[in-house]
């Protein structure tokens, strides 16, 4: 099986809420629009995609509608401090201070309408202790 694409999809019953906050926030642009699913690209990288989806629609099977539930989304970005910033003063829920883990991340963790979590990341060296669980190739410097 060759994949050509993954990307998220956001089950919710505000689709244009879902949509502002991403677009906002996150800087997507909308690629595709109706009142039910929107197709969203990230302005800087045409590889970062994400959709919003009307949670009660019929495309998903009648047991499984609803909305987001048990969902984390990573963002890796450049500048965590830079955005975690920006997110307290637009009044974004902060539901994980901004910190450094020792398994090699800078990160806070913020929230969609949904409730949807956030995580805003940017990897670092970790400490020695969990440095020895990373593929060397692959290793924050």
């Amino acid at each position: 099986m060759k994949i050509t694409s993954y990307y998220p999809v956001i089950m919710t019953r505000d689709v244009l809420g879902t949509t502002k906050f991403y677009v906002r926030h996150f800087g997507f642009t909308a690629q595709f629009t109706t009142d039910w699913y929107v197709h969203l690209q990230s302005t800087e990288n045409e590889h970062v995609t994400l959709a919003i989806l009307d949670g009660s629609h019929q495309t998903i099977p009648e047991k499984s509608r609803g909305t987001a539930a048990g969902l984390l989304l990573n963002f890796e970005v450049e500048n965590p401090d830079a955005l975690y910033m920006e997110f307290q003063a637009a009044g974004l829920p902060i539901l994980l201070t901004l910190r450094n883990e020792d398994f090699g991340q800078r990160h806070f963790i913020t929230a969609d309408p949904n409730g949807v979590l956030i995580d805003v990341i940017k990897p670092i060296p970790p400490t020695a202790e969990f440095a020895v669980h990373y593929e060397t190739s692959i290793l924050p410097a």
